[in-house]
């Protein structure tokens, strides 16, 4: 599945081509009309060596230099970087820096993302929250990433929550579609689409429904593999999402932990806790995963960083 420098810029090309005509014939986007996009750096995407690529978050990684960060990345082995700290680049600063290093940045996360909210009833917020998932697209655009991850919002903004989230999203899918940016939405702790009261056998219908209710490419899943794992079986959540998963977060859970401590405490170490891997490698070999697979632990300095990829190859490949 390796691919050349050339055929990858070839793609990007290709996808830019045909999300710019659908904009000529569907109309304007007043969102992205003083956008001009910036050119893909010119690095190339890593060779796979399975049908997963490895990258742990921009904030685990321990320093204070962006490019610095970005190589002790690459020395400790990951493929690439999932950038989680958007608010504090511009899209062009986080492209010379991918240049420089020739580190791979595949995602940006929204950076306020529980702060400023697309469910919250206040129109302003809204407002703010679309302004930054727009500028997270501009920066993973600039930096030759394919998607940002961001959270909806939360449940206790009312019954109207997840409609609202929809109506700003919606907004902002020409500009996903003119930047070949996916919207990955993270299943995190936030009372929607699941009971946080309730049973540990919980469906992830809920969520599959409102991703399908988009009816766009341009949607999809950044499916955190240790997020739910207090409810719902984790292989069994995989195989219902199938094709909506684009991404993986990985991290670990102990329900016996939860259980002594209180649910918040269960979150461990990647293959520590009582998620069983096995199972999640069959789930994801059912429905034919390949891709971004991102660490959301703690970080640290190389020992560290080299202990999380350890981890996460020992869970994910066995």
């Amino acid at each position: 599945m390796t691919k050349t420098r050339r055929s990858f810029l070839s793609s990007l090309t290709a996808v830019s081509a045909v999300a710019y005509a659908q904009r000529v014939v569907m109309s304007a986007d007043p969102l992205s009309n003083h956008l001009t996009p910036a050119p893909i750096p010119s690095t190339d995407p890593p060779a796979q060596k399975s049908d997963l690529l490895f990258s742990c978050k921009y904030g685990m990684i321990k320093g204070q230099d962006l490019e610095k960060r970005l190589e002790l990345s690459r020395t400790a082995g990951f493929d690439g970087v999932d950038f989680d700290d958007a608010a504090s680049v511009t899209p062009d600063e986080l492209r010379r820096a991918v240049e420089s290093t020739g580190v791979f940045v595949h995602n940006v996360i929204n950076h306020a993302h529980w702060k400023q909210r697309l469910t919250s009833p206040d129109k302003k917020e809204r407002e703010t929250a679309v302004s930054n998932v727009r500028h997270c697209m501009e920066v993973s655009h600039a930096a030759g990433g394919s998607a940002v991850l961001i959270v909806l919002g939360r449940a206790t903004d009312g019954p109207e929550a997840g409609a609202r989230a929809r109506e700003e999203i919606q907004k902002l899918l020409p500009l996903a579609a003119k930047l070949g940016q996916r919207i990955l939405f993270e299943n995190v702790w936030n009372g929607m689409f699941y009971d946080p009261k309730g049973s540990r056998d919980q469906s992830v219908q809920p969520f599959s429904d409102y991703i399908d209710s988009f009816r766009s490419p341009w949607v999809g899943a950044y499916f955190d593999l240790g997020n739910h794992a207090r409810y719902g079986d984790v292989a069994t959540w995989i195989r219902h999402l199938g094709p909506r998963i684009v991404k993986l977060d990985i991290k670990g859970y102990s329900n016996e932990k939860a259980d002594l401590n209180g649910v918040r405490k269960g979150f461990v170490d990647i293959t520590d806790g009582d998620i069983d891997w096995e199972s999640v490698r069959d789930a994801l070999r059912e429905i034919q995963f390949t891709g971004w697979v991102a660490a959301e632990v703690g970080g640290g300095d190389l020992s560290r960083l080299q202990v999380v990829l350890k981890q996460m190859k020992q869970a994910l490949l066995g």
